[in-house]
């Protein structure tokens, strides 16, 4: 079947695409740019609507870290469901939004990245793919095996996470001359496939119990945004999105509620700046 019959197939209805589309980008403030705001980013009131070119995060797990709530599963929802929803808000038209998930628990497994994807549908975001990190490379020995060489309770061990990708009323996002790509062809070739491959980081050596590494916002970054775009991270952690945008010539805005993470990220930035 050709891509146009499955647009045009029954399955497709339920999707509202729009035909013409307004590209509306706003300009941020310069004094609110290129900072870490020490809040929830269920109120993002620093930055207009439609001024933020690209979204990268990975959010609280809700599994007993140190800087987790203990949520029930319909608190946790709403949290994402807030802070996602907020994120849309400030988007501009084409933005993209990058979440990178794990799945949890074996008894039973509990699928976030499902739960995520329903969220973001529901406030209205396309889904453009998955792309799976596989990070066999630097899994350990892990024992999570249930029942060793036995079908009574054989349990499965991860090496992967999603990198879920969505944007928000427009598939493209409008190109502006002075806008700069800085991906290379071997790089968009590479990127582009769905599986990528790369080393988790340590935790102890960022000195955050959750750090991504900074290959997976260098990817993103230069995959779907332009340079000087804006870079948008609600759970900011450790600042790994935000230093992987001075990196690549981007401006950031970050959001974390905990002051010490904050203070890390900071002092990430700064050092590399320096």
């Amino acid at each position: 079947m050709t891509q146009t019959k499955i647009y045009t197939s029954k399955l497709y209805n339920a999707f509202n695409v729009p035909e013409k589309i307004e590209y509306i980008q706003e300009k941020i403030p310069s004094n609110n740019l290129n900072r870490i705001y020490c809040k929830s980013s269920k109120d993002m009131s620093e930055l207009p609507d439609n001024s933020v070119n690209l979204m990268i995060t990975s959010p609280p797990y809700n599994v007993g870290k140190e800087y987790d709530d203990d949520l029930t599963i319909d608190e946790y929802r709403n949290l994402l469901f807030n802070v996602f929803n907020e994120t849309y808000n400030k988007l501009a038209t084409g933005g993209r939004a990058c979440i990178n998930i794990a799945n949890i628990g074996r008894k039973p497994y509990v699928p976030l990245h499902s739960m995520i994807i329903d969220i973001m549908l529901e406030i209205g975001f396309f889904m453009r793919g998955e792309i799976i990190w596989d990070k066999s490379a630097s899994a350990g020995g892990s024992c999570a095996w249930g029942s060793w060489m036995s079908a009574s309770n054989p349990v499965l061990r991860d090496v992967h996470e999603y990198i879920l990708v969505f944007c928000k009323d427009s598939f493209s996002k409008k190109k502006v001359e002075y806008k700069k790509d800085t991906i290379s062809r071997d790089d968009f070739l590479e990127w582009t496939k769905s599986i990528w491959t790369f080393p988790a980081v340590s935790a102890k050596r960022v000195g955050h119990p959750a750090p991504f590494p900074i290959e997976l916002p260098h990817r993103l970054i230069n995959l779907y945004s332009y340079e000087d775009d804006v870079v948008l991270d609600p759970f900011c952690g450790s600042g790994t999105t935000c230093l992987a945008a001075v990196k690549n010539n981007r401006n950031f805005v970050g959001y974390d509620v905990v002051e010490d993470y904050v203070e890390l990220a900071n002092k990430r930035i700064a050092d590399f700046i320096l």
